[in-house]
């Protein structure tokens, strides 16, 4: 009687256990296959090392600077901070020019990839504006090769951050860069490139004049894949990123 008794009621309760076990907690059971969402927040460690060059006048009279972040080539990778210095703002800044604003220069971990670590980079501008005195909106996004690739990248995905940007020889998406259709842009890159060739820029020009934005094209005839060094030795191209605000005054 009693073994009877104990597969009687393994008979019953058997269907309700399993029933419970492919339900979520308090909501009726659904079978057959259906769709579900899930969202949750992760916490991420992100790391980055960059330079940072602050103006001889910074601190010594109340006032918000403006500020550029740099983002370097692929060569320039890795944990050796003095190659950051090889080319752009920070190679300038080492040989002893002197800006009227902030400049950040990350650098990019070994075998990563700017528009991968989008992420880090947008937890070190939130950091360095929130440490120093920066005017936010007058912060300026330029990259040169894989820099090009993250500053086109990294505007589209925040398009309200930055007052302007200068994406030299990168590559970007022209389906997304309508996004950016407000944000001043000065497009740099030689006409000889073979690393990333001509076309990459002037797609993405292309796009962004089709969604009626005005951007500055500057092309060299004769340059390859460097055509970088030109245009940051260009006092033209600070004169006009200090004339960019975010809210456009």
């Amino acid at each position: 009687m009693e073994r009877f008794c104990f597969v009687a009621c393994m008979s019953i309760s058997l269907p309700v256990l399993l029933g419970c076990a492919f339900a979520r907690k308090g909501e009726p059971v659904q079978t057959g296959q259906h769709a579900q969402s899930f969202e949750t927040q992760i916490l991420k460690t992100v790391r980055i090392n960059y330079l940072l060059y602050l103006p001889s006048e910074y601190g010594k009279a109340e006032r918000e600077w403006p500020l550029v972040v740099f983002l370097h080539g692929a060569g320039e990778r890795g944990d050796d901070l003095e190659l950051v210095a090889v080319h752009g703002p920070p190679k300038l800044v080492a040989e002893g020019r002197e800006f009227p604003f902030i400049i950040v220069s990350p650098q990019c971990p070994k075998d990563a990839w700017w528009p991968g670590e989008l992420d880090a980079l947008k937890a070190l501008l939130d950091d360095v504006v929130g440490t120093y005195s920066v005017d936010e909106d007058r912060v300026y996004l330029t990259g040169l090769s894989m820099g090009g690739f993250g500053t086109w990248a990294w505007a589209i995905e925040e398009p309200d951050r930055f007052a302007a940007i200068v994406p030299v020889c990168g590559r970007g998406d022209p389906e997304k860069v309508a996004r950016i259709a407000h944000v001043p842009a000065w497009v740099f890159h030689g006409a000889k490139d073979q690393t990333v060739p001509l076309e990459a820029s002037q797609e993405m020009v292309d796009a962004l004049k089709a969604a009626g934005a005005e951007p500055k094209f500057t092309v060299y005839p004769e340059a390859g894949h460097d055509s970088w060094t030109a245009t940051y030795e260009n006092q033209e191209l600070y004169d006009w990123l200090l004339g960019q605000r975010r809210d456009g005054q």
